[in-house]
């Protein structure tokens, strides 16, 4: 189950018409694998246009980077979106990790096979579906990553027996 802030989070960037795939801990919790998560993790589609509509929401939710030990509260530019890097981020609502790409380089286009669509407290969300899910968070290596595998493939296996 989603926390509050975070379905608003998400409700403001479906509001905003930003194409993106729920990606990390989120998609997981979205799609009932019992882990806690502390972010909204995304992959956008990096057109210029979808990149100006995500600009816009994050200018709404007051996005700026984290960590920043100055406390400087920089907002993203446009060309941060636009990059293969990793945007972090602390919004109004909670932190949103805005990812160009996730491991071996897949973007948004390269995700998207690779996805499932789902309706969620009333939000039509695109999530990373689970078989890739555990794929990324093996490959990213990180220990909290490598926790969660077994979690999502038992997941994805029980939903496989239920039909």
């Amino acid at each position: 189950m989603l926390s509050i802030e975070f379905r608003k989070l998400l409700e403001a960037l479906c509001k905003g018409g930003t194409e993106f795939i729920v990606v990390g801990g989120c998609a997981a919790v979205l799609q009932e694998v019992p882990i806690a998560t502390f972010d909204v993790d995304i992959v956008h589609l990096r057109t210029p246009e979808n990149i100006e509509r995500l600009m816009t929401v994050l200018g709404e939710l007051d996005a700026y980077f984290w960590p920043d030990l100055a406390r400087r509260k920089l907002p993203p530019r446009a060309s941060d979106l636009a990059g293969r890097g990793h945007v972090l981020l602390t919004t109004r609502l909670g932190r949103l990790d805005v990812l160009c790409e996730l491991t071996g380089e897949r973007g948004y286009a390269e995700l998207l096979p690779h996805t499932a669509e789902l309706d969620a407290d009333e939000l039509h969300l695109r999530v990373l579906d689970l078989p890739m899910l555990a794929r990324v968070k093996a490959e990213a290596g990180r220990p909290k990553d490598l926790l969660a595998v077994p979690m999502i493939i038992a997941a994805y296996e029980e939903r496989k027996k239920r039909g």
